[in-house]
């Protein structure tokens, strides 16, 4: 078992849904970037995900492409996202996953990037533009001690659904809309009967549902279909538009949150 499945299962055991909390490194600005994380944490998250900046995303819509070229801009760099992950495990022992596309790390080293990530504290990577064809290739002989997140998405079929779940640590990823992050899809009933039929399949992991959900209600509406939620977009914002009362509107936001997920 890794730690991160450790977190959830022992928050499902007390029958809670775990809140994974995503942040975009280097985002607003370089400094408190920490500070951030740790409020985060403090305030109900059960684990944080990274994401690496980059500025061709896949699966990222208009708010968390904002921050990343605005951390970009900062001059955010592989090196200080190692230097922030240190910072938070002196000062929180939540499992930490980086999320990021395949082209930039392998521009910096695949190899690198795995030794980097463990020896600053990372406990999970997720890759999302590389697909179940090339995962085996991709990581080929480079990764061990730390959990490879796979995603399923709406489309993906239920053979796809077992051979992701065969191949994935940590948990399963599911992607609960088309599209991309942060949009406004309503949970509708061919969403939710998607949902259901995804977490029916997963049986080696356990899954948890991101993209759309952004409200207690959403969480409240997913709640009997995931071991889990993961909230981006909406936290981006929150921190876009408080940026006079940052720790305090982010503390009450996740605190809200995770009221949900008990």
């Amino acid at each position: 078992m890794s730690k991160i499945s450790d977190v959830i299962n022992e928050e499902n055991a007390d029958g809670r849904k775990v809140l994974s909390i995503f942040l975009t490194a280097g985002f607003p600005e370089l400094s408190g970037f920490t500070d951030i994380a740790v409020n985060v944490l403090e305030n109900g998250a059960d684990m944080l995900e990274i994401g690496i900046p980059f500025s061709d995303p896949l699966a990222d819509g208009p708010t968390i492409q904002m921050s990343s070229q605005a951390a970009l801009k900062n001059g955010i760099t592989f090196s200080k996202i190692f230097e922030y992950v240190e910072e938070i495990k002196k000062r929180s022992d939540k499992p930490i996953i980086l999320m990021g596309y395949a082209n930039p790390i392998l521009r910096y080293d695949l190899v690198k990037f795995i030794d980097d990530s463990k020896n600053s504290g990372v406990d999970g990577v997720i890759i999302p533009d590389v697909p179940l064809e090339e995962f085996d290739e991709f990581f080929s002989g480079s990764i061990s001690g730390i959990d490879k997140i796979l995603l399923t998405t709406p489309t993906s079929s239920s053979e796809r659904i077992k051979e992701i779940d065969k191949k994935s640590d940590g948990f399963v990823y599911c992607v609960s809309v088309t599209g991309t992050t942060g949009g406004n899809k309503k949970f509708d009933d061919d969403s939710l009967n998607n949902l259901e039929r995804t977490y029916q399949l997963i049986s080696q992991n356990k899954m948890l549902i991101g993209f759309g959900i952004s409200s207690p209600e959403d969480v409240i509406k997913v709640k009997p279909f995931c071991d889990g939620v993961i909230i981006g977009s909406a936290l981006i914002k929150v921190i876009s538009n408080n940026r006079d009362s940052l720790i305090k509107s982010v503390g009450s936001y996740i605190r809200d949150i995770k009221s949900a997920c008990i």
